[in-house]
């Protein structure tokens, strides 16, 4: 047992009027002595349950990102230079939920192949199948399209990022620290605030334009502070698909936009401080894709796995409903990481490359280029 670990649980874990929310230095600490098995098992799941019933503060996510950041994968920063010029644009990381999607089909590994072949590096990030939820993870979404992440390294990862334009950063082979932990969401049965965490975590050392879905409005309270104290100069909230980062077709998609190009906050600001510089960072945006010309709607979960070719086929630009969802994502998208001025631009030029197949092209180069590395593995 741990008598330090003892005392962090003791200040979260004491109840409605006596529980304290702890300080990010406290909060590392108590990220760190969990991932690192310090804590046993007993204190672990205390911890993890006392915490999701007080819920955690953005000052605390920011401390748990510091663990992770110390104890977790980095990839290295990329030399832009020879991509498309586009050396001003930061690498995007997508942040969704690590337990999966149930009811709608996941669109951003399309969005992702999308960004490279205009010229934008990604990163996603994820594991397998992951309780409560149980839901289709990305590495299998990836799958799907012909793409297996499950055995490369993470320097091949960094390889393919450098080279194609997207990165895959998966937990039970990159990060074992962090899997070591899954087990406790199924013990518990509920999320813990680990599930906020990866939402916004970004296993890159450099500058990242970070995207993260949410479900609650406090929760993205809690993104937003959790950003500025990490001196995130750039992020993107959005009320997406299942609490991802894949734009609604059948509802208004709610979006925040956040530019931190103030100066940066001390790592425990003061309150006032602190919302002056939330407020001052920050803005809304809500947009419709009926507003674009779009009458598609969400695809149902089960038609991807009934016909997962479909996915391949809107890329082959050979799938309209499919194709639909997927260049309003990517619109979206091209116009907020700077390829294009404005959305209606963004959603041509979406249409544009996959007319002229350079997304099936970029597919089919990021799978040769997986292949060549497996020959080492």
């Amino acid at each position: 047992m741990s008598k330090e670990f003892r005392e962090l649980l003791r200040k979260v874990g004491s109840g409605t009027h006596t529980s304290k929310s702890l300080s990010r230095q406290e909060a590392a600490q108590a990220m760190r002595m969990m991932l690192l098995q310090e804590a046993t098992p007993a204190q672990i799941g205390a911890f993890m349950i006392a915490h999701r019933i007080r819920r955690p503060t953005g000052l605390e996510l920011a401390g748990m990102l510091d663990a992770y950041a110390e104890l977790g994968p980095q990839l290295t920063p990329l030399e832009l230079v020879d991509r498309d010029a586009n050396d001003d644009r930061p690498v995007i990381v997508l942040g969704s939920p690590y337990d999966g999607r149930s009811r709608t089909a996941p669109i951003s590994p399309c969005v992702a192949l999308i960004l490279a072949a205009a010229g934008c590096a990604v990163i996603m990030h994820g594991g397998d199948r992951m309780p409560t939820k149980e839901g289709l993870p990305l590495v299998d979404v990836w799958q799907m399209l012909g793409t297996n992440w499950h055995d490369l390294t993470l320097d091949h990862v960094q390889e393919l990022l450098t080279e194609v334009g997207i990165g895959f950063v998966y937990l039970p082979k990159h990060f074992p620290l962090a899997q070591n932990l899954v087990p406790y969401r199924e013990q518990i049965g509920k999320r813990p605030p680990i599930a906020t965490l990866e939402l916004i975590w970004s296993p890159y050392q450099g500058d990242a334009h970070i995207f993260t879905g949410f479900v609650h409005p406090p929760t993205e309270k809690m993104i937003r502070t959790a950003m500025a104290l990490r001196g995130v100069k750039r992020f993107t909230t959005l009320k997406g698909l299942e609490g991802s980062c894949d734009l609604p077709c059948d509802r208004t998609a709610i979006i925040g936009i956040g530019e931190n190009t103030f100066s940066q906050l001390p790592s425990d600001p003061a309150d006032e401080e602190l919302e002056q510089h939330l407020e001052q960072s920050f803005s809304r945006l809500n947009i419709s894709p009926r507003d674009y010309g779009f009458t598609c709607h969400d695809i149902a979960l089960t038609q991807l796995n009934d016909h997962p070719e479909l996915m391949l086929a809107a890329l082959a630009d050979k799938s309209a409903h499919f194709q639909a969802v997927i260049v309003w994502n990517a619109g979206f998208y091209l116009w907020r990481c700077g390829v294009c001025p404005t959305i209606e631009a963004a959603i041509d030029k979406t249409k544009t490359m996959l007319q002229q197949g350079k997304i099936i092209a970029k597919l089919e180069q990021l799978q040769g280029a997986i292949n060549s590395l497996r020959v080492g593995v």
